[in-house]
Order: C-alpha cells, then structure tokens, then sequence
C-alpha cells in the first residue's frame, strides 16, 4: 500500500505501449510528489508484436503478456481492474461502472483502438471472432474451431488487409496443422483484403512478396470489395459475391473503442481523441491522449504499435514537465519505420527505406526486436524502497496483511488465561466458552456483537472497504445473526490529505456497498492516521436463528467447506510481487464473496454447527470445533480445494507469515506420523483472508446441501471429511483418497 505523502495523482487509463513505457520508468525512479495508478481491464497486458507468434506456436502465450500485477506490486503502483464509463472534466474524476469515482491531476488515455464493424450486417455473431481483447483471443478461436464439424471441409476467412491480417493468416495457417487447434481434417484459409488489397501503403514489391507467399501457403487473397454481410457460413462482399466462411476473423481498420465516445473531448473522424503535437487532448490540457487513442492534429499516422513505443519517452517527460509547470516537449513522429512481417516458416518479409526482403534474418531480426521489447516489462522484481534495509530473518520483516495479519492464537490463549474476566447474566456466549461473536441478552432479546479489522493486504481501498465489511459481518452470519448495526474503525495512511480524502471516499464506499446490501446501517465509528491502511468494523446483529455454535458437532456429520482455500499465500506473494495476474481476480471474487448465505443455510439445511475458516486456517478453526464438541475427524485432504495459483506459490516457497504459528497451534492434534511442515499440507494452515464456511451436517442431506450451495455462486463447495467418535482427546486424521 502507497503510505507517501503525495499530493499529486498521475492515472494511466489502459496499459497500452505507451502508458507501459511510463510504469517501467516510474519503477527505476517515481516522480516526486505524486502517486501513480493504473486502471485496466484486465490484469494482463498483451503486445500485439507477438500475438500471430504465439498463435503460430513460436513463441508461449507468456512471452506477449505484461502482468499488470505484479508490474505494479513491483513498483508500488496501485492497479485497479475495472470497466471506465466517463471522465467528469469539471472534477477531474474517472467514473465507473461498479465502483467510485477517481480523481487525478494528470491522466494518460491509452485504450488502444477496435476493429471497425461499420456499415456491416452480422446475421450470425457466433461466426465471428474478433482479434481484439488480445487477452482471450487464442482460447475464443480455439473455441469456434472445436466446433467444426471434424470431417468435413471448413472455411476461415480472414478479413482486413493490413499487416496484422497479414500475419494472422500465416501464422494460422501453421495454428491449424498443430495439435492445439483440434482442427478438421482440411480447413481453407482466405484473406479477404477490402478495396485497398492486401499491404494497402507498403511496397509493391512488399506486396507481391506477400502474395507469393499466400501462394505457396494455399492461402485464397479476395481483394477489391469491402464485406457487407456476415452469414452463418458465408460472407457477402459490396459485389455480391458471395465468399464460404464457417469462421470469420475481422482484424479490418482501427476505430475508436466505444469508451472514446463517451468523452466529451473533441475527437478527429474515426472517434480518437484529438491531441496536440504535445500529446494533450486539445480540450484539456491535463488530459493526454497516447498511441491509437489519440491523433495528433494535422497529422494523418496508421494506427501503428511504433508510433505509441515511441510516444513513450516523451509522455514520461511531458508528465515530469506538466507537473513541475514547466513548458512540454513536442512529439515528432517519424516519417518511416521498419516493418516486419512474420511468414510462420523460420523467415519474414520486411520493408525498410525503400527496399523488400524475404529471409531468415529478418525472422532472426523480428525475434530480436519483440523479445527485447518485451523484456523490458516483464522484470517483476521489487523497486528499491527508501527504508531502513531489515533482516528478512528478523521479527520485523515484512509481515503478512489481511487475516494474515493476526496475533498468533498461542499468544491470545495465553493472554486470555492469565486475565480474570468478570462474568455477566447477560452475556450468553462470551469469553468463557468463546465462539465466532459474542451473544448478549438486551431487555427483551439477544444482540450478537462482533467486531474485526486488518492491515489492507492490497493496494485498493475500494476493495479493502469491501472485504474488511465482508470479514467482519461474517462471524454474525455463521451464528445466526443478521447484522444490523456496524461502527466503522479506519486508520488512514500517513498521506496528504487530498489522498486521504481519495483514500477515505473509496474505502467507505466498498464498505457501506457491502453494508447496505446486507441492511445494516453504519452508525459511527472512529478513525486515525497511521503507518498503514487499516479497516474493520463492530458489528451488531439481531439474533434470528438459534446459534449453530462449534460445539455442536455430531458423530458421522459430513464436514463441508464452501470456498477454497489459500487466500494467505496468495496475497503474501501479491505483496512480495510474485502473484499472477491470471490468479488475481479468482482471489478478490472470492474474497469478496460474502458468507450471508449462512443464514439460509442454518434456517433451511438443519447444520450441525458451523464457523468461518480466517485467520487461524482451517486446521486451526477446524480444532476449535473438535475441542468445543469433543469429537474427532477424518479430513481428506484430495477434497480440500485451493485457488488457483496457490500450489505454484507453495512449490516456490511462499507463505503467509502466520502459517508456522498456525501449525504450532494444531500440531498436537494430528498424528505424530504426519509431517506438518510438508507442501501437501499448506493449505490446511493457510490463514484466510474472506475465507469460506466449514459445517457439519448430516451426511444425508449433502447432496441437497451442495446443489444449494452450487446454485447460489459456491461452485467449488465439497464434502472435505466426516466427524468420527474421539478415543482420548480430539484429534485430525488425514485421509488421502
């Protein structure tokens, strides 16, 4: 989480080449006095260079992705993943769709451009696979292919003319003859070009390299017309000549995503925005616009990835300069670029000042250029802090946030036996026999308090108020209580206070979100500045169920676990900027999936007993519930579900900072031949962050139970073991199927 005292706001909107070249500068040295964020709508990045080799098989789908999020761990950026509707200019704000808005001083459009479906009639959109998002584009044709008939002749068409069609269709033509693509036995690729044909502004000797090549490969060029209409199996071009297409790949001429046209900015012809030699918009001078987004005026440039590289250097320095008021550098485009044409066959066709070559050391020269590039964004390690170093050794290295976060439960246990706490009629389930939250008896009925808070384990304050309401309201849930009442306990980074208030407004607005959706009213709370960003609440709910308490366990119950776990390891190698951001949203979805359904399942599924798996993992809370109903229980560990990612962590070595106190807590209940410290059992001491429920219930009823809990959003709930009679004391038998 960013703690400094920056006053001022620099948003990247879409990670495109350009606004990539500004978070690679930020991390070898940040701007003074301001805090960067980046909001995309994805986590991973992709660069367009390589898409045709990784779809040729040249190359892995890694070698094109920028991993938003571990760049921005790596630099201290904040990333947020979500849709952008509007830009209020009058307040400097970025709108969403399901989350606040977002202020900034300086603001960076790059949302790159779409392939342009004007004047074009689409009878059947399942024939259609657009190249762009970049990010799904190999699965989704992969997809349709797989829907071919196996053993019959399909037809692919291409259609757009430029050097990126150029590519798809050499490089699928070598997809096609690969075992991934699970393709038919014979499958015909056209390239239909438009009225401009096929390397519309290169060469013609460039030109005819390109058609020589579409030749030898059987790959059928139709150039001359533009598409009118797109049919099941067919394409109708402007002459009625009817073209055999089972799948269509449109890459045709860039336009301006939908976002653009939202804005009110003035814009050029096509939707970008219109931008001054200096990369400003021509209507805000604190707005730049970059790459496809924006065309500079009096210019008429292709839509062309060089151009938004080369952009780069000079937005990083207009941004230094706008900041510091000082005057902005002028971009000035050059007039000609080498371009590089992938053929899939270890060679490539280029163009460069005037003259065509077709060789093996052009591909060695495309490879060389787009790995480099690539390298360049793909370093994930750490930025160097400004702090004292410290022993990673020592109890002051960086400690895990979030339900991570906690004291270890030895040192509680501890504490809490040396205290003599007073007793009181009116408390029905205290301290004395301690459970999920506390029920207390009012004048004429029981009110279930409960109160949490943690360090934010991630850098959104959106999400953190979302997940910290979430973690708090949750131990009413599994006692049967519907909260009601909550105070709010925030402490705010050391930051300037135009950030707090940034910080306080995205905060409270995940929180009374998650509030308000479960119909409890915030009715105060208490705040202060801190080292860090820290959020929970006190929460009050009315007792409408008898408490399913953990005590309450009977002998041949199934236990069940409704989420899966790993949330700890997850977010300890977020914050150490070694997490994917192909696991990321798996981790907020479940994070922030609220535990409310408890409730119906007390009311209408006869539980045993229950609680909620945080902090102390399951093992640990799993413990708590065998001590309190004097039971023991089978555990089978193949059905204890993780999240994604979560054994790559582990075999890295990754783990939360409370997992060794989570097994010293549980160690004394597992049999002496099991090996607590092993891999295979990580996740049963992974504490948990927004973690899942763990029931009992008659094994009878599972099966009701499961289909319940898979029709409301739990997809991954399992039986995970069964409560059996305990000889001596409780204790935890690993069973592996």
């Amino acid at each position: 989480m960013q703690t400094n005292s920056a006053k001022n706001t620099i948003v990247l909107l879409g990670i495109g080449h350009t606004n990539a070249h500004i978070l690679k500068s930020w991390k070898m040295k940040p701007i003074d006095d301001c805090q960067l964020i980046c909001v995309s709508n994805f986590p991973i990045s992709t660069y367009s260079g390589m898409l045709p080799g990784v779809l040729a098989g040249q190359y892995p789908i890694e070698s094109m992705e920028i991993d938003l999020v571990r760049l921005c761990a790596s630099a201290n950026v904040r990333l947020i993943i979500g849709d952008v509707t509007g830009i209020d200019r009058e307040q400097n704000r970025i709108q969403f769709a399901e989350r606040p808005d977002l202020s900034y001083d300086l603001l960076s459009i790059g949302v790159g451009s779409r392939p342009s479906f004007e004047n074009i009639e689409i009878k059947s959109q399942q024939s259609v696979v657009s190249i762009k998002p970049m990010q799904t584009f190999k699965d989704r044709l992969n997809e349709r292919i797989g829907q071919l008939h196996p053993e019959k002749e399909a037809s692919i068409a291409i259609v757009g003319g430029g050097i990126g069609s150029i590519e798809v269709a050499f490089c699928l033509d070598r997809h096609l003859n690969s075992e991934q693509a699970n393709s038919p036995s014979k499958v015909k690729l056209k390239l239909v070009a438009g009225k401009t044909g096929v390397g519309s502004g290169l060469l013609p000797s460039t030109r005819q390299l390109i058609l020589d090549r579409c030749k030898d490969r059987s790959i059928e060029v139709i150039q001359g017309h533009r598409v009118k209409t797109i049919d099941a199996d067919s394409l109708t071009l402007e002459d009625e000549k009817t073209v055999d297409a089972d799948i269509v790949l449109w890459a045709t001429n860039a336009v301006a995503p939908e976002l653009l046209g939202r804005l009110d900015f003035e814009k050029d012809g096509r939707g970008f925005l219109a931008t001054t030699s200096k990369l400003q918009t021509k209507t805000d001078g604190n707005v730049f616009a970059v790459g496809d987004s924006g065309t500079i005026e009096g210019t008429d440039l292709d839509k062309a990835g060089v151009y938004a590289v080369r952009q780069g250097p000079v937005l990083w320095e207009n941004l230094q300069r706008a900041i510091q008021d000082r005057p902005l550098e002028t971009y000035r485009p050059q007039t000609d670029y080498l371009k590089l044409i992938n053929t899939a066959d270890g060679r490539s066709i280029a163009q460069y000042k005037g003259r065509s070559f077709y060789s093996r050391w052009c591909w060695w020269l495309k490879d060389r250029i787009d790995s480099k590039f690539m390298a360049m964004y793909q370093n994930y390690e750490p930025m160097p802090m400004k702090a004292t170093p410290v022993d990673p050794k020592s109890t002051e290295a960086m400690r895990c946030l979030g339900c991570g976060g906690k004291i270890g439960s030895e040192i509680l246990s501890s504490v809490l036996s040396e205290l003599d706490i007073a007793e009181h009629p009116s408390v029905i389930i205290g301290l004395k026999n301690p459970d999920d939250a506390a029920v207390v008896k009012t004048l004429d009925n029981q009110v279930t308090v409960t109160t949490d808070f943690f360090a934010s384990p991630l850098n959104d304050p959106y999400l953190v108020g979302r997940i910290a309401t979430l973690n708090s309201a949750s131990d009413c849930f599994v006692m049967g209580a519907q909260p009601s009442a909550a105070l709010a306990l925030i402490q705010l980074p050391l930051q300037h206070a135009k950030t707090q208030l940034q910080t306080m407004r995205e905060l409270m607005s995940g929180s009374v979100e998650e509030l308000n959706r479960m119909n409890c009213a915030i009715v105060g709370g208490h705040s202060i500045e801190g080292p860090r960003l820290t959020a929970g609440f006190t929460v009050l709910g009315d007792q409408i169920s008898d408490a399913k308490t953990k005590g309450m366990l009977n002998e041949g119950d199934a236990l069940v676990m409704t989420k899966p776990l790993g949330s700890g390891v997850l977010l300890a190698a977020l914050m150490q900027a070694q997490l994917s951001g192909h696991y990321y949203q798996e981790l907020v979805d479940s994070m922030v999936q609220s535990n409310v359904i408890a409730l119906e399942l007390i009311r209408d599924h006869d539980v045993s007993a229950m609680t909620d798996v945080t902090g102390f993992g399951l093992a640990g809370h799993l413990k708590e519930m065998l001590v309190a109903s004097g039971a023991s229980a089978e555990l089978w560990l193949d059905k204890v579900a993780t999240l994604s990612g979560f054994d790559e962590m582990v075999e890295q070595g990754i783990e939360s900072t409370l997992a060794p106190d989570n097994r010293v807590n549980a160690s004394d209940y597992f049999l002496p031949s099991e090996n607590i410290n092993s891999p295979e059992l990580a996740k049963l001491f992974d504490p948990q962050t927004g973690g899942g429920i763990l029931l009992g219930i008659a094994q009878e009823k599972t099966a009701g139970l499961l289909h319940f809990l898979s029709e409301n959003g739990f997809a991954k709930s399992a039986v995970v073991g069964t409560v059996v009679a305990s000889e001596r004391k409780p204790q935890i038998l690993i069973k592996r199927v």
